[in-house]
């Protein structure tokens, strides 16, 4: 199967699909996949648009725009993952993928899926150590702070794809691993990024998590983007270090029930008799002339009929399910289950079993992913919105994607989002088909979780507005000073509102009698 990596998208989706046809026909050969390595700026609107992180005057609305309404179609099926400049509520409203457009798939905050055999994983965002063991706290609108916090990679993700078990073909993401420019050629790099030298030396340039899963998982591909240049390494790997390796431990293939003294009794086995896999890195530059933005690989897979087949990975769905308890959308630190700490006997291991692969199975009967999407916002109008850098606009309000409201029911996990709603007290407004957006409310299924109680709720959740009481009441009666006025009936005369038609006065009657307790009726509502 031919894919084609790109590196940073920036939004130019029309040049990238016209170079992938250049391409296409001068070589004869049909490219069958496309993987774009983060900023991929799915703007669907001007809304979208003030979601992302940039200085507004780098405030484009590119072209997604167009394939999201339908004017144009993907020629190519396309999975991306997110970066640093990204329509962030929109991608929020996907945490486990989804279709952002026809033919055009996000893998989510993390995600693994098959294409024609290809397992292909990816985790969104790149690394801030000060966010890393937080939850997913933000929601739209956004602050300046959680404007940018909304993309960094939580320790969820990364402990999540460290379960996985078996060969994975190729890993996107947006950062680079730390350390991998020592497996390529560092010097030339340097030559054309000088500034990198500080944070090399520092270790600051590249994401550890990464290079966990860099080490974790050996991947036969890596692709990267975030620097703007492009870089190749060849990085090697014991074959015994996968699973075994003491730093990946809460997070091995290994079985559940091995302790400490049958690892440390097996023999180590000698550098020059292990066989050695490689993986083969590669960042790309971002979408702009004479750069080297675009690659062709050519990865075996099963034949090719048609149109590429997309389905869900069986482990993945797996380990979502398994480790849907560890989920936090709150914004202070917190800390994943490991076998150096937390209870003795809380799992640690999520590498799913045969019982938990089944499970799986039978909730999805198929899994091919459902060619589900649904336009659920008005689409950019570029000829009543072509001003739009000298309009003043606002953020949109946070709403619930119809895709994730069905895969989260279908698996029985939570989606973040709902769940940082109904930690803030917000509505939950489900994004609704534009053709359909007058039709009446529907129940919201929230998969069963033992913290958050709720199993269904109406959308959006709206506190009943208090009735107003309408009283009639006598015109009012000028009372001389003498007059006493029982207590209980002047507390009734300052609560009740003022009437709504006056009529003249009466002069008062010398022979005036003090009120007695039985007309108090005549304050009381007709309701009491």
């Amino acid at each position: 199967m031919k894919i084609a990596v790109e590196g940073c998208a920036h939004g130019e989706l029309e040049r990238i699909y016209d170079t992938i046809e250049g391409i296409e026909k001068e070589s004869g050969t049909k490219i069958d996949l496309l993987l774009c390595c983060g900023d991929f700026q799915s703007t669907r609107n001007l809304e979208d648009l003030q979601t992302m992180a940039v200085p507004k005057k780098y405030l484009d609305i590119c072209t997604f725009y167009k394939y999201y309404s339908g004017e144009r179609v993907a020629p190519v099926l396309t999975i991306f993952i997110g970066g640093n400049h990204e329509a962030s509520n929109y991608l929020q409203e996907l945490p486990y993928g989804g279709w952002v457009a026809p033919n055009i798939y996000y893998l989510g905050y993390a995600g693994v899926v098959n294409v024609n055999g290809v397992r292909i994983a990816g985790v969104s965002g790149i690394f801030k150590g000060h966010d890393f063991l937080r939850g997913h706290h933000e929601y739209p609108p956004y602050t300046e702070s959680t404007c940018r916090s909304v993309y960094h990679v939580r320790q969820l993700e990364v402990f999540r794809l460290k379960q996985l078990s078996g060969k994975i073909d190729i890993i996107i993401s947006h950062d680079w691993p730390t350390g991998i420019y020592e497996y390529g050629n560092k010097a030339q790099l340097l030559r054309k990024k000088p500034f990198f030298a500080a944070d090399m030396e520092s270790g600051k340039l590249g994401s550890r998590p990464l290079e966990e899963l860099l080490k974790a998982l050996q991947p036969t591909y890596w692709f990267a983007a975030h620097l703007h240049c492009k870089f190749a390494a060849l990085v090697p790997h014991i074959s015994s270090q996968k699973g075994t390796d003491d730093d990946n431990q809460s997070s091995s293939s290994s079985s559940e029930d091995e302790d400490d003294e049958e690892v440390k009794s097996k023999p180590a086995s000698t550098p020059s008799a292990a066989p050695v896999s490689v993986t083969k890195f590669l960042a790309l530059d971002k979408c702009l002339p004479r750069r080297g933005f675009l690659q062709i690989v050519d990865i075996p897979s099963a034949p090719v009929e048609g149109n590429p087949q997309l389905e869900y990975d069986a482990e993945w769905l797996a380990i979502l399910h398994s480790t849907n308890h560890l989920i936090s959308v709150k914004e202070n630190y917190y800390y994943l289950p490991g076998k150096k700490a937390g209870e003795v006997t809380e799992r640690y291991n999520f590498t799913p079993t045969a019982d938990e692969l089944e499970a799986v199975t039978e909730k999805f009967k198929s899994l091919k992913v459902p060619e589900n999407f649904e336009c659920t916002v008005p689409a950019y109008d570029p000829e009543k919105e072509s001003n739009y850098k000298n309009m003043v606009l606002s953020q949109p309000q946070p709403q619930l994607n119809p895709q994730s409201n069905s895969f989260c029911a279908a698996l029985g996990i939570d989606d973040p989002l709902c769940l940082v709603l109904l930690a803030n007290g917000k509505e939950l407004p489900v994004a609704r088909p534009l053709e359909q957006s007058k039709a009446p409310e529907t129940t919201l299924d929230i998969g069963e979780d033992e913290e958050h109680k709720p199993e269904k709720i109406s959308e959006p959740l709206i506190t009943p507005t208090k009735r107003k009481l309408n009283l009639s009441l006598p015109a009012p009666v000028q009372v001389p000073e003498e007059v006493e006025i029982p207590e209980e009936v002047e507390e009734e005369t300052k609560e009740e509102d003022t009437p709504t038609k006056e009529e003249p006065l009466q002069e008062p009657s010398p022979n005036i009698k003090k009120l007695k307790r039985r007309n108090q009726n005549i304050y009381k509502s007709e309701e009491d």
